[in-house]
């Protein structure tokens, strides 16, 4: 973690010293700036964690205008000047902030203070889950009365199609998304309360003409998942030929999305079997077909080849396929 130590005393100033020589990527902040410029500043530059030595108030009011959400946040540590309490302030779970506190503590012979129910409790931090899983969390409204109800309850009952060696000990699994209070699906389900956890797992092989648009290219992916009741934010990849490695507009969809895009070779394309082919495709790129086989590519994994569940469809100047990873959830 890239860690900025700001202090305001000597005492806190020494402590500051000695924590930077406890931490790898960590510096103390000796700028003679005010303290609230300090903490915009490495906010504005991304650091992991801001760790600060002084009073917690000072710290909640300079923090007031920069909390954007818990994602994107760095985590945020106050400590006394003789570093006998470490409490994590902001972003304890997936900003690292409540390991980092227990670490510094550990070191530094304090106690580290944690206030989030989940941990207090020993219950499962549903972020941390997701996020260990490669989950989207569709709905952070949702993910936060989850959490509650998972504290206030002892359980959650989670519905999912996917595979799991095995799930935390406080989720109960059920045979029905109408039961769940977590589903874990890249498939649509209507008029439901849970929270929608997408896998990152789908991958869809494209094909174009030269010159097509990003908006085509979004306007057919949309219109195919939509069609088929899946989910766009569980796409963790695209895969296409590598003729059309340069094609500005599948580029720029592909960029867009924040996806990755592979592009195959036809040798790799026509191993793949069981795919539709096309003579026109074969005469113009010498691959037997393009979407299928590139997404059946793009999902392998080391559990196993890609398995492709919708055949490609065909638009004006794209063609598109989803094929689905094997993953298997953990607790």
């Amino acid at each position: 973690m890239k860690i900025a130590v700001i202090a305001l005393t000597d005492g806190g100033k020494e402590l500051a010293e000695r924590i930077c020589d406890l931490q790898p990527e960590c510096l103390v902040d000796t700028r003679d700036l005010p303290v609230f410029d300090k903490l915009a500043d490495h906010w504005k530059h991304e650091v992991d964690a801001i760790v600060c030595i002084m009073a917690a108030g000072i710290v909640v009011r300079g923090l007031s205008t920069l909390c954007r959400d818990k994602v994107q946040d760095p985590c945020v540590l106050v400590l006394d000047e003789k570093g006998r309490f470490v409490i994590s302030l902001l972003s304890g779970h997936l900003g690292g902030g409540n390991s980092l506190a227990i670490e510094l503590a550990g070191k530094l012979g304090g106690q580290a203070v944690i206030t989030t129910a989940s941990d207090v409790t020993g219950h499962t931090a549903l972020d941390l889950w997701a996020r260990k899983n490669q989950l989207f969390v569709e709905d952070s409204q949702k993910l936060t009365e989850k959490s509650a109800k998972l504290v206030n309850t002892g359980s959650l009952q989670i519905f999912t199609e996917l595979q799991y060696d095995s799930l935390p000990h406080d989720f109960k699994v059920v045979s029905r998304p109408d039961m769940a209070d977590l589903i874990v699906s890249g498939k649509i389900y209507k008029e439901n309360e849970a929270l929608f956890l997408r896998p990152c797992f789908f991958t869809v092989g494209l094909g174009c003409n030269r010159g097509t648009s990003k908006e085509d290219f979004q306007a057919a992916v949309t219109e195919l998942f939509t069609d088929e009741g899946l989910a766009e934010n569980a796409i963790c990849s695209f895969g296409s030929i590598d003729l059309k490695s340069d094609e500005q507009g599948m580029l720029d969809y592909t960029g867009q999305a924040e996806r990755p895009i592979k592009f195959y070779a036809k040798e790799q394309l026509n191993g793949v079997e069981d795919v539709s082919s096309s003579a026109v495709v074969l005469a113009a790129t010498g691959a037997k077909g393009v979407a299928e086989p590139a997404a059946v590519l793009a999902a392998e994994t080391e559990l196993g080849s890609g398995k492709l569940i919708v055949r490609k469809r065909k638009w004006k100047d794209v063609t598109a396929a989803i094929a689905v990873k094997q993953i298997r959830l953990v607790a």
